[in-house]
């Protein structure tokens, strides 16, 4: 992974960091390109500081999880005040958008603090090394609190943000979440979940209920060059600080309906009624960019795609 160091080595807390946030309830193949797009913008701490809060979402459009990005653009000013990370967990845990996990992944990884980042993979690793059965979510203070046995072990002692990041590995290539392959596992023959025949199905997950359905509308509005109009969405709530299409139309036309689009947020599910139409020039002042590149979030990128489709069928 493009943001590990060599075996024994520390990293650099800037890019655990970056990694960190970015990772948080996204899939490694999908924050690798964002890595490194973030990268080349911003090679350092400071130049991410520097820069504006909307050039950073634009940046991170597409990745979800906005409110992420915002925090990322306030840590990064808080270190730039500081002048670097600060090498203990009480100071790390006070800059903006970093919790406990985070801040031990950087004291670990970053710093070789003894302390253990409890992911999901280590969690899972953990639950099925003590067969913790409580589900999950009223598990996670034993399980957490089992894993930190963990750190006992002379290979944590020594290089506290390997062995971290062995365990993660652990979890996402052995103790996988479904058929994990107990029989190839280095700790099998201390893990009570396998002596039980009960490894697959731990940890146990209390059944989610089910998610809320919402309905809204987005007005796609493009002149003759294929520009788009865009709003900022206000900076707290859906989308916070993003660009997106209008919920409201913003000017009197002739709007064609362009179907509707699904989307998945974590807490609802969206259908999202798209209705389109174009002007030879859009309204003076307004935001735009244009269409087909265009820096939106997923569920207005797939929104204006199906706008662009429609206009283009109907020509």
């Amino acid at each position: 992974m493009p943001w590990r160091a060599a075996p024994g080595s520390f990293s650099d807390p800037y890019h655990v960091w970056l990694s960190e946030i970015m990772l948080q309830q996204t899939v490694v193949a999908t924050v690798r390109p964002y890595y490194a797009k973030f990268l080349a913008a911003y090679p350092a701490i400071a130049n991410l500081a520097a820069a504006s809060v909307e050039e950073v979402c634009g940046h991170w459009a597409g990745l979800g999880y906005y409110a992420r990005a915002r925090n990322l653009h306030k840590c990064a000013r808080a270190v730039a005040i500081l002048g670097d990370f600060p090498r203990d967990i009480a100071g790390l845990r006070e800059l903006p958008g970093i919790g406990p996990y985070t801040a031990n992944a950087i004291g670990a990884i970053a710093f070789g603090l003894p302390v253990l980042p409890v992911d999901g993979n280590i969690e899972r690793v953990a639950a099925r090394i003590f067969a913790i059965t409580t589900p999950i979510p009223a598990g996670k203070p034993a399980i957490a609190a089992a894993a930190q046995a963990f750190m006992a072990d002379k290979a944590a002692q020594a290089a506290p943000g390997d062995f971290a990041q062995a365990l993660f590995d652990l979890g996402a290539t052995i103790c996988t979440p479904k058929s994990p392959n107990c029989l190839i596992c280095p700790w099998n023959k201390h893990c009570l979940a396998f002596a039980q025949g009960i490894a697959a199905s731990l940890p146990a997950r209390t059944k989610k209920a089910e998610r809320p359905h919402r309905i809204g509308t987005a007005y796609a509005l493009m002149d003759a060059d294929e520009n788009i109009l865009l709003i900022r969405r206000p900076p707290r709530g859906l989308l916070g600080g993003m660009l997106a299409l209008p919920d409201t139309p913003p000017v009197a036309a002739k709007w064609q309906d362009a179907g509707s689009i699904e989307h998945v947020f974590t807490h609802f599910s969206l259908t999202l009624n798209v209705l389109v139409a174009r002007h030879k020039t859009l309204p003076p002042g307004a935001l735009s960019g244009p269409a087909a590149t265009a820096s939106l979030p997923s569920v207005m990128r797939k929104a204006l795609d199906a706008a662009r489709r429609a206009l283009n069928h109907g020509s």
